[in-house]
């Protein structure tokens, strides 16, 4: 059975840096997509990052230039520089793999102004 564990998340002012972490366990060979979502306060969850199978990572324009996604063997990672309030959220790990969405508990972010 695949668990997906987030962490890092905080309080950090505008323009600071934090880094999330997803720790995988369970088999996810064959995956096709691996990801980090947000959720802000009244809004639907949004893609942020994506590792496709085929290693190619996709960015939302809000957040190219300054997060940066990667996986090392069982762990994901999203570093994200020079935050904004707007990157204010509840941010997810999802893999999805043969159809199936599976997701992390969350890891709130908070940036203040």
């Amino acid at each position: 059975q695949v668990q997906l564990v987030e962490s890092g998340g905080g309080l950090v002012q505008a323009g600071g840096s934090l880094r999330l972490s997803c720790a995988t366990s369970g088999r996810i060979v064959g995956f096709n997509s691996m990801g980090w979502y947000r959720q802000a306060p009244g809004k639907q969850r949004e893609l942020v990052a994506r590792i496709r199978w085929d290693s190619n990572i996709d960015y939302i324009d809000s957040v190219e230039g300054r997060f940066t996604m990667s996986r090392d063997n069982a762990m994901v990672y999203l570093q994200m520089n020079s935050l904004k309030p707007e990157d204010t959220g509840v941010y997810y790990c999802n893999v999805l793999l043969f159809g199936r969405n599976l997701w992390g508990q969350g890891t709130q972010v908070t940036v203040s102004s």
